[in-house]
């Protein structure tokens, strides 16, 4: 393998959350008087901070939103994640046959980002190498959360691999210098999601973790 590390996006890789993120918001700003559904919500929204999100919230529809969205919108997500989430199929077979470093790096907030990787029974697999954008002055499309990351596993940029769903994060791993493979094996992707990632810059386009074993060199 002629890889170093592995570094995951968490939402839309990991665990199977990005439909239930997008539904949450959705209903949040039906309430505010903007229908909405969760296949807009992604389109608009897929890989960004929560920051970010709320400035284009702000923008787009022209709402001021509750200095409390967050949390009640946060709120709402929490239980489904507990009803709902699901790790991505494979992800925990390949995560024990990796010979090389991995971590986590996502733009969610560390409350959700643990919770998540808790409730899948994911944390530990990861820990202590967890980061979100909270560690860094910009989130993903920049590529602070990922220099950060490998930083912080001592490995050079061209020897990494990132995994990701979002444009956003695609977007990012190449700011970096990394290699980045684009992930369509969750629920919120469509049959538009791999060419958006290629057209992101996505060296590799994986729709299932066996196909990202095997891009991986794991395929024996």
């Amino acid at each position: 393998m002629r890889y170093s590390l592995v570094i995951f996006d968490c939402d839309g890789v990991l665990i199977d959350s990005e439909i239930l993120s997008a539904e949450a918001t959705a209903h949040m700003l039906t309430d505010l008087g903007v229908p909405m559904t969760a296949e807009r919500c992604m389109s608009l929204f897929l890989g960004m901070t929560q920051a970010d999100m709320e400035s284009t919230i702000e923008r787009e529809f022209a709402l001021r939103l509750a200095p409390d969205f967050a949390q009640r919108t946060t709120a709402l997500l929490m239980q489904s994640y507990r009803d709902r989430l699901r790790a991505i199929d494979g992800v925990r077979e390949l995560l024990e046959r990796l010979p090389v470093p991995f971590c986590v790096a996502s733009n969610s907030p560390p409350a959700k980002l643990g919770l998540g990787l808790s409730l899948t029974d994911l944390f530990e697999s990861f820990y202590p190498h967890i980061y979100c954008s909270k560690l860094v002055e910009r989130g993903k499309p920049a590529p602070d959360l990922f220099l950060y990351a490998a930083g912080q596993l001592g490995v050079a940029p061209a020897q990494t691999i990132v995994v990701e769903d979002s444009v956003a994060g695609v977007t990012a791993a190449k700011a970096a210098g990394m290699t980045a493979l684009g992930f369509t094996g969750g629920l919120h992707s469509g049959p538009a999601s791999a060419e958006r990632l290629r057209a992101a810059g996505a060296d590799h386009i994986a729709e299932t973790m066996d196909e990202v074993r095997v891009l991986l060199g794991l395929d024996d």
